[in-house]
């Protein structure tokens, strides 16, 4: 064939699955897994490397997108036992929101297995079917659709037998036909796709729609082992759940600006909340105070108010840390905080409770003459670390601002935030960020101000990375 025999692509997928087959005879003809580069990919095309440097440019095509596709292909070929990969997609909104959960494998391993156990052991409103694109005409690889919710009656069955079982059926050909599929595993693979279909779905056109750009989708990601862990641990603290309804804070962006509700008032402090400015900065502290006067229950309380901020109860546990953090949490709080004058015995059950539960341990150093030799005293460090002075003794300065670099020389490889309090304003704020706080705890600058609000601001604008705030302009795309 020479150069002039090969036609243009017409589209883009016709150039991805062109460029796909070349770069697949290119890693094979060196005898070892490999990746594919454009010059031997052009090669095996008989073509100059500019033409496809054009065509990928016309078609707006990343030749990465071919290389991490046979990567995936490679390390399958790799791979002692037989292919068993994992795809999920969400796609759509309303009552025809298509979830696509599926398993894409060989016919001889685990995914075979689970295909023929399907077919054979039926279940009540969950029948399996196979995937067709019209009576029959299945795709390849042969597909079998799980229905995830109970299918009660007719109109249930006509939508699952109708829309759901084409747009699965016509994703998987048409994930073939673009060569996103191995053509070679076309007969050795067979594939499972659990398929959502709300009972108040009416909408045919959008049940296949949105359930062909799900399927479609979640097959892409199964044979690109989607996500990397990279990719999971950028967006693990910044994602909501849609159907959740809320979002689960996590203090993974210093710095942060700590509230301290310390007023014994619940109405005082829903007063506060009320007027806190939109920001992803923001974290509250129920102080210790409010607890004492309305018991944990008031966190459950504020939450109403702030159901997505991230709230510390500050029970400054001397005794008995299990027991403390156990109520605080089924109160719904996201960090408990133990007194560093507890015996160590009792933070490290403090913090190893929290960790088992999934919240933040915190440990205040209120009158903790030295901090590092408490620290190097506990089994496991805390998340969060508080130099504290107490109200009583603050004097408008901020005083052991040079302890922040001393905990970070004593602890250089470990994940501690550091928050400063007592005596906290603007001007001491700035400098404590300077030395390295990561979050700032403020009380009666903005709980007793006549303009919350403002006084917020006041820290918000300190620096750049206060200001910034990712909740407030990011939309998440995929």
């Amino acid at each position: 064939m020479s150069g002039s025999d090969v036609k243009k692509p017409e589209t883009r997928n016709e150039l991805i699955k062109m460029l796909t087959e070349a770069a697949k005879r290119e890693v094979e003809s060196k005898g070892k897994p490999t990746k594919p580069t454009v010059v031997g990919t052009a090669k095996e095309m008989e073509i100059h490397r500019d033409t496809i440097y054009s065509w990928l440019k016309e078609f707006n095509v990343d030749f990465k997108e071919i290389v991490d596709h046979m990567s995936v292909l490679n390390e399958t070929l790799e791979n002692s036992g037989p292919a068993f990969l994992i795809g999920e997609s969400l796609v759509g909104e309303g009552n025809e929101v298509a979830h696509i959960d599926l398993m894409i494998g060989d016919k001889n391993g685990p995914v075979g297995q689970a295909f023929a156990t399907g077919m054979t052991s039926l279940s009540a409103g969950h029948t399996p079917l196979l995937a067709v694109i019209r009576p029959n005409l299945p795709p390849k690889p042969q597909t079998l659709i799980v229905p995830k919710v109970t299918v009660k009656n007719m109109e249930d069955t006509g939508k699952i037998f109708g829309p759901a079982q084409a747009a699965v059926a016509k994703a998987i050909a048409d994930s073939s036909e673009e060569g996103i599929i191995p053509v070679d595993k076309l007969d050795d693979w067979v594939i499972i796709c659990s398929v959502f279909i709300h009972p108040q779905a009416t909408d045919y056109r959008k049940i296949y729609q949105y359930n062909y750009g799900a399927t479609k989708m979640a097959l892409q990601r199964a044979l690109k082992k989607y996500p990397s862990l990279e990719k999971i641990i950028f967006d693990k603290d910044r994602a909501k759940h849609p159907i959740m309804g809320f979002k689960v804070p996590r203090l993974w962006r210093p710095p942060y600006l700590q509230i301290a509700l310390d007023a014994p008032s619940i109405e005082a402090a829903k007063k506060v909340i009320e007027a806190l400015p939109g920001s992803d900065r923001i974290i509250l502290e129920v102080g210790t105070p409010l607890i004492k006067r309305y018991g944990t229950r008031v966190i459950s309380e504020l939450r109403q108010s702030a159901k997505d901020k991230f709230i510390i109860a500050d029970l400054k546990t001397l005794d008995v840390g299990k027991v403390e953090t156990d109520i605080a949490y089924e109160d719904t709080a996201d960090a408990v905080v133990a007194a560093g004058l507890a015996p160590a015995e009792t933070l490290d059950a403090t913090v190893s409770e929290a960790k088992r539960l999934g919240i933040y341990a915190v440990i205040d150093m209120l009158n903790v003459d030295d901090v590092l030799i408490k620290l190097k005293s506990l089994k496991d460090l805390p998340d969060i670390v508080i130099l504290h002075r107490g109200i009583d003794q603050e004097s408008g300065r901020t005083c052991g601002l040079e302890r922040i670099q001393m905990i970070r020389k004593a602890f250089p490889n470990k994940k501690l935030l550091i928050a400063v309090a007592g005596g906290i304003v603007p001007e001491t704020a700035k400098e404590a960020l300077e030395q390295g706080a990561d979050i700032l705890i403020v009380g009666r600058y903005v709980t007793q101000s006549k303009d919350i609000e403002r006084s917020i601001h006041d820290f918000l604008e300190l620096t750049p990375s206060m200001r910034e705030d990712i909740d407030l302009y990011r939309v998440h795309t995929e």
